[in-house]
């Protein structure tokens, strides 16, 4: 997701409600949830959850919203 680039609705959306129902636990529901998916095999679904992850994260300020790697780490 790019500064420029308005994220996808549905994406917005879900990372918003993950937000408001779990608070700073949002990204990590986010990151089980698509781990389920990649173990499902749903390629397009899985994509669909890293960008909600991606969006989380920028939205809670964990990392920036140009970042297309992975969530960073905490200690």
């Amino acid at each position: 997701m790019s500064r420029d680039a308005a994220p996808d609705p549905a994406v917005m959306s879900a990372a918003i409600a993950l937000i408001r129902q779990y608070g700073e636990d949002a990204e990590v529901i986010a990151v089980m949830r698509a781990a389920e998916l990649a173990a499902m095999g749903d390629a397009a679904a899985l994509a669909h959850w890293d960008a909600v992850i991606r969006c989380v994260s920028a939205l809670q300020g964990s990392g920036s919203p140009e970042t297309d790697g992975d969530p960073p780490v905490r200690h």
